[in-house]
């Protein structure tokens, strides 16, 4: 049987069905009820005439909800769809009408949203509400645990492989973007990194049960909580479907907004081997809170956590040595995309943590614009660009597939469009998006750079930057930075000390300080708020 999700979840369901497969707060669910809820939710899928292809937004909360429903969907060879639970009318519509939407799962406070926007999608003939005591059932409507109950389950059948699974940006540059993969190829790279722990990677669904057995006897199946939000890449990618394809539990929290006390306090409950976060966002209130906790004389105990994971944003090197600081594992930081994974920088108390430099992945390089390789040590910019797990494409786009998916010398290879420097022994220096590139007098600055010089001074909590139309340089460079509190830092005082670690041209020519630097629930930066308070500073 080829590489498909649900086959995959179903087969671990029926080794290890007693296992723990999810946990969220008090709520829990074995690996036998996850997949019988989840035939419950295809039926369903099924009764309404919702099945292979269909397309299925699931508009929710992190919960054990959400990863029921994308299993359900999966089982029907369908599609989820993860929408941004902060977007707003006109952005959901676009969102769902642009993926071809047939049911929409949402959670409960967001009913009057859905009331909003329903008569807009013609397409869509089932709505579910998740009940979270908000809002009561939207008229026309099926409450998600009724609907379990009453829906006949769905027998298990023979899927494809080449089945497409697709995952939206987050639209940073530009509308979102429904990135496509299909299941064989999706699965196999995820399941690839057991490799590493010393055991054959399943070429299909009938191998599964041998690896499982084997992790289950050297004690590694992996606990994972996940802190940051699921309807991203990271949260589903690397906290959800690596651990659940390895028969694993996966920890999620219902809160909405970062709360490291009970992000810590849910890691010490449920002895979680992993933690998945995103970048300094997340990283820094974390260490924040170990430090409180300790210096309270009630520390965390995190002795069970084996691996810290990130992606998505940067995490300073300062921030890695402070977590490491309390606890003994590694700090995995994976450098990549909705479009493709690119490398690793893995620190541990062995081994010195850094910001932004990273052992590329096989098949990955560096190209510059004119489509000649970099080479190491030239100290020249180019893109980098993945010729491993490659996407189809983007949903309904093919102008777009183009452009970022496209062919050199025979290899196809993904270009998402961050730059980097390859330095002499072949490590990456990520420096950023072009599209957030700031061009000052002749000169190329990418924000993330200047961000992290601007972060090693200890009295900033967090910063952004972003370039600010100039008549004299065409852009300026603006930092928009929070200062720890009580810190009394100016900005000229501030702007001295990057020059120590900046080249003249990238060192800000202002510094905007405000009470927070807002970063979306994925931590990810919010550049467009940062353009927008550089342009019109407070009085």
């Amino acid at each position: 049987m080829e590489l498909h999700f649900a086959s995959v979840w179903e087969t671990i369901a029926d080794l290890i069905p007693n296992r723990k497969a999810l946990i969220c707060g008090d709520t829990e669910s074995t690996w036998r009820e996850y997949d019988e809820r989840a035939a419950h939710i295809a039926g369903l899928l099924q009764a309404h005439g919702v099945g292979a292809n269909a397309k299925v937004g699931i508009y929710l909360h992190n919960c054990n909800e959400y990863l029921e429903a994308q299993h359900g969907v999966f089982k029907v060879r369908g599609c989820p769809v993860n929408v941004n639970y902060r977007y707003k009318a006109d952005e959901l519509v676009y969102l769902l009408d642009n993926a071809d939407a047939e049911a929409v799962f949402y959670q409960g406070c967001y009913a009057e949203r859905i009331r909003e926007i329903r008569g807009q999608l013609p397409k869509v003939k089932l709505y579910v509400q998740i009940d979270d005591g908000t809002e009561a059932l939207l008229d026309g409507a099926l409450d998600y645990e009724s609907a379990i109950r009453e829906a006949e389950p769905m027998q298990r059948i023979t899927r494809d492989g080449g089945d497409i699974y697709m995952l939206y940006t987050g639209g940073t540059t530009g509308m979102p973007k429904g990135v496509m993969y299909r299941h064989e190829q999706f699965v196999s790279a995820m399941l690839g990194g057991v490799a590493e722990l010393g055991f054959d990677v399943p070429e299909r669904t009938e191998d599964l049960p041998a690896l499982v057995r084997a992790l289950q006897a050297a004690d590694a199946l992996t606990r994972s909580l996940v802190a940051c939000p699921l309807m991203h890449g990271t949260g589903m990618w690397l906290g959800c479907m690596i651990p659940l394809l390895t028969g694993g539990t996966v920890v999620t929290i219902p809160k909405l907004g970062l709360d490291p006390h009970l992000i810590w306090s849910e890691v010490e409950r449920n002895r979680c081997s992993s933690v998945t976060i995103v970048g300094d966002a997340f990283a820094r209130p974390m260490l924040d809170a170990l430090n409180e906790a300790r210096q309270s004389g009630n520390p965390y105990d995190i002795s069970s956590v084996q691996r810290i994971v990130s992606s998505g944003v940067m995490w300073s090197s300062e921030v890695k040595q402070g977590l490491l600081e309390h606890g003994d594992f590694s700090l995995v930081d994976a450098m990549g995309s909705t479009e493709g994974g690119m490398g690793l920088s893995v620190a541990n108390r062995e081994q010195a943590a850094q910001t932004a430099k990273f052992q590329i992945n096989p098949g990955v390089k560096v190209f510059a614009d004119d489509g000649r390789e970099v080479t190491p040590g030239s100290g020249e910019m180019g893109k980098l660009a993945t010729s491993g797990l490659v996407p189809v494409g983007y949903y309904k786009d093919s102008e777009k597939s183009a452009a970022t998916f496209r062919e050199i010398d025979g290899v196809r290879y993904s270009f998402p469009g961050d730059y980097a420097t390859v330095e002499a022994d072949g490590a990456v220096t990520l420096l950023g998006r072009g599209s957030n590139c700031i061009n000052t007098a002749g000169e190329k600055v990418y924000p993330e750079e200047v961000e992290e010089a601007v972060k090693r001074h200890a009295d900033i909590y967090d910063c952004l930057v972003v370039g600010i139309d100039d008549r004299r340089f065409g852009q300026r460079v603006v930092a928009v930075a929070s200062r720890k509190e009580g810190a009394m830092l100016d900005e000229q005082t501030l702007i001295d000390f990057t020059r120590a670690h900046l080249a003249g041209y990238k060192v800000p020519k202002q510094v905007l300080f405000v009470e927070e630097v807002q970063r979306g629930p994925n931590g990810k930066a919010d550049y467009k708020w940062a353009r927008q308070a550089a342009e019109s500073p407070p009085i």
